[in-house]
């Protein structure tokens, strides 16, 4: 083998590592809550969040945008990443830049959301809340009884706790 075909092999590496890591720091960057709430018409949901047990609680835990909608494993990552472009596309053509208009489609996002949170059994809950670790005999009455029969009925987080950080949509009429 020729120190020229080396030479090219090395750079080529090289230059995936370069590749894999700026790829890297950009999903990290764009996994920040405040790009999430800054580049698009996420404004009114962050002072959703900012209400929320996600936000300020008792264990002081701050849980951010991709906490909840952006997966850990890599495929689904990069297919919610790719999904979510559609919202950038969505605010640069002004159908979710105003407040209203935001509100107008509300309904129709969050249902996308709890779609992907239903097929995915409530992935990116269960990555801080998980059946095993719930001390239910800690929990009040009502919600030991409602943990304990939905873990026994197989639901996933997303069948009861719809707004747990954003305002609830109206439903349809």
């Amino acid at each position: 083998m020729s120190w020229r075909r080396v030479g090219g092999i090395i750079a080529v590496f090289v230059g995936g590592l370069v590749f894999a890591g700026l790829f890297n720091v950009g999903l990290s960057y764009t996994n920040r809550t405040v790009f999430c709430t800054s580049c698009h018409s996420m404004r009114w949901n962050k002072a959703e969040w900012r209400e929320s047990e996600h936000f300020m609680n008792h264990a002081g835990v701050r849980i951010g945008c991709a906490n909840c909608h952006v997966p850990k494993p890599f495929l689904p990552k990069m297919k919610a990443k790719i999904l979510a472009a559609k919202d950038v596309w969505h605010e640069i053509l002004g159908t979710i830049d105003t407040k209203e208009k935001f509100e107008a489609r509300r309904l129709e996002m969050a249902k996308r959301v709890w779609a992907r949170l239903k097929a995915s059994d409530s992935r990116e809950c269960r990555t801080c809340h998980s059946w095993e670790a719930m001390a239910l005999d800690d929990q009040d009455r009502v919600a030991r009884k409602k943990h304990a029969r939905a873990r026994d009925e197989g639901k996933t987080c997303i069948d009861c706790h719809k707004g747990v950080a954003h305002e609830l949509p109206d439903e349809e009429d």
